[in-house]
């Protein structure tokens, strides 16, 4: 039978063990590690030498051994059961205010007319909710995870279309009966009042959204195009607002149209605030620009970019950016992308994989050039770790948060195991530097070359066992394509890990 540590494209590395005594450093720095070649075997670790590595931030070849860093500040977080709750509280309360107003009737105009309130009132609630959501509050993004907002946002917005479609016909149908009319000329009747008209406009707006957002119709939209038609969503919140606020459900009650008008406006605040105010502040304060951009391997970069009082920024391993390049092709796009080294000189670091005319345009990026960066956001962090034992698992170029995470975590000898996950050898970046941190580190490194399609499979759930012999005892952090991730996950559930110990963060969706 064929064994995991006998398939040819299973490379592992086991570093050799450190000393336990704690070894005064001489004065002249000892010359860097060489990296092992690469072989088809196991690949020996180099000797452990005293002194200090070189510590020269991001050059090439070996990394300098993990160095305390200034622990940031604590950043407030808001769990996702908290945050889960406090939704369906409010859910729960507008139902409340639409049950004390509500006056029971068996006449048919006004059944229609209070579930058309109803549907109303939560339509308008669960807008201010995906504001809030995607308003990039900090103590959200990183207690919450930007791809489970983004996921929370795109289950919220197909419930909300829903709501807005129902409160619509229902209302239609309410003033049809109540004046005995047809349904075209009971439009025709409604859309003469501003505040249904507006209401119409900012319901024509939403389904515009909806509709770009749509998976068959989301991939044949430019992003550019795709974000233009989300700010129209802006635009139809404030025409609900005051579609609302003429409505019989707020009109009637000045403490009412108070705290609904309370609750818009702090909504309103918090987008202008952080996703304005905050990165225009960023950018003035820490005067970002490009330092050097370095091949890492084919098709791959790292852009260096360096600022004024970067460590104020409080960024920690395993979250990112947003990023804008202020050159041509580049400017009018955010991009997410991860950190792939901790910040170091107020040098912050990623590394690109050219899979766009985005990405493809960051190679050309030349020193000086200017860079807003809003952020740090996500919540792929240390935080997370409930278990000693850690496993990174990544593929292809997820490797970036999981390099910048495997030379910060804190732990001993064999606490920490990076799985990386690639088609072929060159594939796998920043190999030198991770070899050089397992050394350093005396932690375990595998790299798992193949195609996917290959009958071998390196992360079926016993490969994953035999790997990690005690997975079970490990708290997972994943990052790689959606395909190999949600099979990844998946593995590792039927290999004995908890679903709420694999922690994971899809960027692309943040």
């Amino acid at each position: 039978m064929t064994t995991e540590a006998s398939h040819p494209l299973y490379v592992p590395l086991r570093p050799e063990p450190f000393p336990t005594a704690p070894m005064p450093a001489p004065p002249i720095p000892a010359p860097p590690v060489p990296t092992a070649p690469f072989r088809a075997g196991p690949v020996p670790a180099a000797p452990f030498r005293a002194g200090p590595v070189p510590a020269a931030p991001f050059r090439a070849g070996p990394v300098p051994a993990p160095a305390a860093p200034a622990a940031p500040v604590p950043a407030l977080r808001l769990p996702p059961d908290r945050l889960r709750d406090a939704v369906l509280a409010g859910a729960g309360a507008v139902a409340l205010l639409w049950g004390v107003q509500a006056r029971p009737s068996a006449r048919l105009d006004a059944l229609f007319a209070t579930g058309a309130h109803l549907t109303g009132l939560l339509a308008g609630y669960g807008v201010l909710v995906l504001l809030l959501l995607m308003a990039r509050v900090p103590a959200v993004e990183h207690g919450v995870g930007a791809d489970r907002l983004a996921r929370w946002h795109a289950l919220g917005g197909r419930y909300v279309l829903g709501l807005i479609g129902a409160h619509a016909l229902l209302a239609l149908c309410g003033y049809a009966v109540h004046t005995h009319t047809d349904l075209v000329t009971a439009t025709g009747d409604l859309l003469a009042y501003g505040a249904i008209a507006a209401a119409t406009a900012g319901t024509a707006l939403f389904a515009a959204v909806g509709i770009t957002s749509a998976r068959a119709v989301r991939s044949r939209v430019r992003h550019e195009t795709w974000r233009a038609v989300h700010l129209g969503a802006l635009l139809a919140a404030a025409l609900g607002f005051v579609h609302q606020l003429a409505g019989p459900d707020l009109a009637g009650s000045l403490l009412t149209r108070w705290l609904w008008s309370m609750a818009h406006g702090t909504v309103a605040v918090l987008l202008l605030w952080y996703r304005l105010v905050v990165p225009v502040r960023a950018a003035l304060r820490h005067d970002l620009r490009v330092v050097e951009v370095r091949d890492e391997g084919p098709g791959v970069v790292s852009v260096l970019v360096r600022g004024r009082g970067v460590a104020r920024l409080c960024a920690e391993p395993g979250q990112f950016f947003r990023w804008r390049f202020l050159r041509r092709g580049l400017w009018a796009t955010a991009l997410p992308f991860s950190l792939s080294a901790p910040v170091r000189d107020d040098t912050l670091r990623i590394t690109v994989k050219a899979l766009g005319d985005h990405t493809r345009r960051i190679r050309r990026l030349r020193p000086g050039t200017r860079v807003l960066a809003s952020g740090p956001f996500g919540a792929l962090t240390a935080h997370r770790r409930t278990r000693r034992k850690v496993l990174l698992l990544a593929g292809g170029v997820g490797i970036t948060p999981m390099r910048a995470l495997f030379e910060t975590l804190p732990g001993g000898p064999g606490d920490v195991t990076l799985l990386y996950r690639a088609s072929n050898e060159s594939g796998l970046v920043l190999r030198e530097e991770l070899e050089a941190i397992a050394r350093e580190r005396q932690a375990a490194l595998h790299f798992l070359l193949g195609r996917s399609d290959d009958s071998y499979d390196p992360l079926a759930p016993r490969a994953l066992r035999d790997l990690v012999p005690d997975l079970a005892a490990h708290d997972v952090y994943l990052c790689g394509p959606p395909a190999m991730a949600k099979a990844a996950t998946a593995n590792l559930i039927r290999a004995g890990v908890p679903a709420s110990r694999i922690h994971s963060e899809d960027f692309d969706h943040a």
